[in-house]
């Protein structure tokens, strides 16, 4: 037996507190993410701030978990795709090239309310209780130089697909729903625009897979349509 797994034998023997007490003894050399020596601060102490921190910044945080899952539970695990790096500020997450051409991802978190996953009639009274919905906007706000608009919603034609993480509903960061961004509602005063809130299907259907090859499909297919937004009768 070589000296580690005589280590780990030991380590067995032991019971939960006399573990964790060796895990303090090596949190005093190791760290755990290269970002406590960027912030000069334990784990510990930013994963605290980040508690403190309430609603809003988890929100952001878990959207940023979302991208980052996306890219480790998708996008290294696609066959024929590579990730072109992006240096600005762009209008989508992720340009993923094949042979056939770029495909421009836009990644949003599944809407939760209240620790659980909200219901699109609860966005908007006219769209179905039987759906999940997804907050379609920029996070930050802004205004356009030349027209006055705002700069917050997303315009059709910014992005190709959109990708949806379903961690809500699923606690799982390596589930998404995708749809054609063209497919999308458009927003309610102006058209060019993407609606603020769009319903999600609870389970694959027509407008929405949770097969990233099927969306670049019925994107490429070129089709014309809206997403389901109203209650079937």
């Amino acid at each position: 037996m070589s000296q580690i797994d005589h280590i780990k034998h030991l380590l067995r023997l032991c019971d939960p507190a006399q573990r964790q007490e060796v895990f303090r003894h090596l949190r005093e050399e190791f760290s755990i993410h290269p970002l406590e020596v960027a912030l000069h601060a334990r784990a510990e102490i930013i994963l605290e701030a980040i508690q403190r921190a309430g609603g809003l910044t988890l929100r952001m945080i878990r959207g940023v978990i979302a991208q980052a899952a996306f890219e480790v539970e998708v996008v290294e695990r696609l066959a024929g795709w590579a990730k072109v790096l992006l240096s600005g500020e762009f209008p989508y997450d992720f340009l993923l090239r094949d042979d056939q051409g770029d495909v421009r991802v836009q990644v949003k978190l599944q809407r939760s309310k209240e620790g659980r996953p909200m219901r699109a009639s609860e966005a908007y009274r006219s769209f179905p209780a039987d759906m999940y919905v997804v907050e379609t906007q920029k996070t930050r706000r802004g205004t356009a130089r030349k027209t006055g608009g705002a700069t917050r919603p997303y315009r059709f034609g910014e992005f190709d697909l959109l990708a949806v993480a379903m961690y809500p509903s699923t606690t799982q960061w390596d589930t998404f729903t995708y749809t054609v961004a063209d497919w999308l509602l458009p927003g309610r005063t102006d058209p060019a625009e993407i609606l603020k809130f769009q319903p999600v299907a609870m389970a694959p259907n027509d407008d929405w897979t949770d097969n990233f090859h099927t969306a670049v499909a019925w994107l490429r297919s070129r089709q014309k349509k809206e997403i389901r937004a109203m209650q079937e009768a």
